[in-house]
């Protein structure tokens, strides 16, 4: 079998399908839930060690279909797929050269995350249970043009010790175990700024958990997840 006919075989195996199905799920979820707007965000699963499948380029994540996925390889060249592949693929794929780990990287803007984002500010750690065991903290990546090597590399310091990133003035990435899991930690970081923001409407200095309880958790999280590494 020549490599044309070995990617095509690839792009339309069990697999493949499986992940293009799931992967349109999740950017209608995104969608719905407002953490993407007009053509934005975009989400990649991992295939194989050197093959991603990937959103298109220009099209809403809520009404993505099977057919618009793409396949690239690990220096982002399209192998396959009708539509071009999405602008910011260099981001994600500096995410897997990193971890090989990696299954899935999503990117989206969530409004409450974002807004920490645009102020150049972190969320404060040590406050939910939920935060602690499935993020425990971000990083704040500097502002670089999207679609750019410039903008790919300012994930390259954190990707490898934290699970999920503000990009400065932009939105938020994250990795996972499953195009699903990246995008929990979507949820459950957007969720937290928002109980950020209004706790301190309500009281300017919050209580955060003690060592003692934060440790708990830790260990809650590696019995939850089989290890205490995020």
């Amino acid at each position: 079998m020549n490599a044309r006919n070995q990617i095509s075989s690839l792009f339309r195996s069990s697999e493949a399908a499986r992940l293009k199905r799931q992967i349109c799920d999740i950017g209608r979820r995104l969608w719905q839930r407002n953490y993407v707007d007009g053509n934005g965000g975009n989400i990649t699963a991992r295939l194989n060690d050197e093959t991603f499948l990937c959103t298109p380029s220009q099209v809403s994540k809520g009404f993505m279909q099977p057919a618009d996925i793409c396949l690239v390889d690990l220096k982002g060249n399209q192998l396959a797929g009708a539509r071009r592949r999405t602008s910011e693929i260099l981001m994600h794929l500096e995410i897997y050269k990193l971890l090989p780990r990696a299954r899935a990287v999503v990117h989206a803007h969530p409004p409450h995350a974002t807004a920490f984002a645009v102020a150049g500010k972190t969320p404060p750690v040590g406050i939910t249970p939920e935060f602690e065991i499935f993020i425990s903290r971000v990083m704040l990546c500097p502002y670089a043009t999207p679609n750019s090597a410039d903008f790919a590399a300012t994930v390259r310091p954190f990707a490898k010790k934290f699970n999920t990133l503000l990009l400065q003035n932009h939105g938020v990435v994250t990795r996972g175990s499953s195009v699903e899991d990246a995008c929990f930690k979507i949820e459950i970081l957007d969720m937290y700024c928002q109980t950020v923001l209004a706790a301190r409407a309500l009281q300017k200095k919050l209580k955060p958990l003690s060592r003692k309880q934060i440790e708990e958790l830790r260990n809650l999280r590696a019995r939850l997840t089989g290890t205490r590494e995020l």
